[in-house]
């Protein structure tokens, strides 16, 4: 129970704490902390996006490579 539930309290104080601090902060103040969330999000997003285009590539080119391979082992010369 150690560990992981201090772990989890401690999120849990910091959350509420961030929360607090957002709440009782300007309008311009919480207009930053949105944008910064969504150019976060974005980043990330784009991020996932380009991982999965190079996976893509990657096993495009592996399949490639296999249908190059095939005809050789069929009919060994």
């Amino acid at each position: 129970m150690g560990n992981k539930t201090n772990g989890l309290l401690a999120l849990l104080g910091l959350g509420a704490l961030a929360y607090w601090k957002y709440k009782k902060s300007s309008p311009e103040q919480q207009q930053v902390v949105k944008d910064k969330i969504n150019n976060a999000k974005d980043n990330l997003n784009k991020w996932g996006n380009d991982l999965k285009n190079k996976a893509n590539d990657v096993a495009s080119q592996v399949q490639t490579k296999v249908d190059e391979m095939k005809p050789k082992t069929e009919n060994p010369s």
